[in-house]
């Protein structure tokens, strides 16, 4: 049989596999594309310091180009799961890869900023923003009883990415220039599209789509305050991601390679955290009640960090902002056109579900909740290099700001708890009563195998 880059699904493909040669390949393919955008994404941080010190740009300028990428991966990713929908999977996650590798070349190429906003910003953040949800999409339909597991393997390569893609940077450049090491990260990235190209294989026909926009969602109290509090977090959330090496070299005096072993330490500590929690809130605390304390966590470390002011006491903050920016962080790792779970997007996932009576409308409220997250992650970032600009280089007002909007947000999830427990008695109790994985299911598989929005 000849090799078809986009084969024909089969119209009756039956209930998922759970398993064989087929199945395990999709986990390896989306293991790769997530370390291809939220993985390149996470590691901006390097490129941060390097656009900042050795091109002299300022800090806010610089955030836009990283801000752009989430964005587009956020913004994009609801359109990019109808496509899935209409069987166009496999295009969509082919273009993107090739997207971002292009636009790492380019970025390799680029000297002035609007080259590589284009390059890095806008190309990369389109490729992202058309492959993340599709990979997804494909991996949950293979498997049933283990979906979460599979979703877990597979959503763990972003943290693949960010480590592999912040060392080859900052480690390289020392070397061969920071042209060349980006060179050498689009050589990564084109073998990583290459594999995706060559076992990416999408299991279900097309479907139709459901609506963009339910209107009534925002006439309910828990849904409004819930979504509320989700667009702060991500307003704040990848402040650290982008400055932390600025901070740890103007400010505690590590050098540019040191730091970027930091953003390597937060993105590994965030790796195990996810799953575990992700466990405790389904077997005891339930996941409203887990999301509000890994808020709360995470904003205490950003107020934590104005005390951070010596190299040991900057390494030991890393690994705890790691655990707090994985639980919270994990959120991003959801299919938002399907309904999966992973770790702390577990938190996201069912405590969004727990608070929808009608399971059938859930995939367009996490569409919905993901367009204003994509705007909430486009303005966070460079506001935080506004501040740091008008504080002369200082970090304290942006990380007073963080770590205020932070906290905000666990009020208004709280508030969310709150108007659940009141206005429906019957999921008062913490996790009683909430989406879980496996009840998940009934919303994510229709009888005929498809997924459902």
């Amino acid at each position: 049989m000849p090799f078809k880059i986009f084969p024909l699904v089969q119209e009756e493909p039956g209930p998922p596999p759970d398993g064989g040669v087929q199945a395990w390949l999709q986990i390896l393919a989306s293991h790769l594309i997530n370390a291809l955008s939220w993985g390149y994404s996470a590691s901006f941080g390097v490129y941060q310091l390097h656009y900042t010190t050795t091109l002299s740009l300022p800090e806010s300028q610089v955030a836009w180009i990283g801000s752009l990428q989430v964005f587009l991966t956020f913004f994009l990713g609801t359109f990019a799961g109808r496509a899935a929908d209409a069987g166009y999977a496999q295009h969509a996650a082919v273009a993107g890869c090739l997207l971002i590798v292009l636009g790492t070349f380019m970025t390799s190429l680029a000297t002035e900023y609007w080259q590589i906003f284009l390059a890095q910003g806008l190309c990369t953040g389109l490729g992202m923003g058309a492959c993340y949800v599709p990979s997804m999409a494909v991996v949950g339909s293979y498997w049933n009883k283990r979906k979460a597991f599979a979703i877990g393997l597979a959503a763990s390569g972003s943290g693949t990415g960010s480590i592999l893609f912040s060392l080859v940077i900052q480690h390289l450049q020392a070397t061969i220039g920071f042209p060349s090491a980006v060179r050498v990260q689009g050589y990564i990235a084109l073998a990583f599209a290459v594999v995706v190209i060559l076992v990416f294989r999408p299991r279900l026909p097309p479907r139709k789509a459901g609506p963009l926009v339910e209107w009534k969602a925002f006439t309910e109290p828990t849904y409004v305050l819930f979504t509320i509090g989700v667009v702060l977090i991500f307003t704040a959330v990848y402040f650290c991601f982008f400055f932390i090496n600025t901070y740890a070299t103007l400010r505690v005096g590590l050098s540019a390679v040191e730091a970027a072993n930091l953003l390597v330490i937060i993105s590994a500590i965030g790796i195990p955290v996810r799953p575990i929690l992700g466990f405790l809130a389904d077997r005891y605390f339930g996941s409203l009640l887990t999301l509000i304390v890994s808020t709360i966590f995470l904003a205490i470390m950003l107020f934590v960090w104005i005390a951070v002011r010596s190299v040991s006491s900057l390494y030991v903050y890393s690994v705890f902002y790691g655990v707090a920016t994985g639980a919270v962080q994990g959120s991003q790792y959801m299919s938002l056109l399907f309904t999966f779970t992973f770790g702390l997007s577990y938190l996201f996932v069912s405590g969004l579900a727990s608070l929808t009576s009608d399971l059938s409308k859930l995939g367009v409220r996490f569409g919905m909740v993901d367009s204003l997250i994509a705007f909430a992650s486009l303005a966070g970032p460079p506001l935080a290099g506004a501040l740091i600009q008008s504080d002369n280089g200082g970090f304290l007002k942006a990380q007073i700001w963080a770590g205020v909007v932070t906290m905000c947000a666990s009020l208004f999830i709280c508030a969310a708890k709150w108007t659940e427990v009141k206005f429906d008695g019957s999921r008062s109790k913490a996790g009683e009563g909430e989406t879980t994985p496996n009840n998940l299911e009934a919303v994510q598989v229709e009888d005929d195998g498809h997924a459902k929005a």
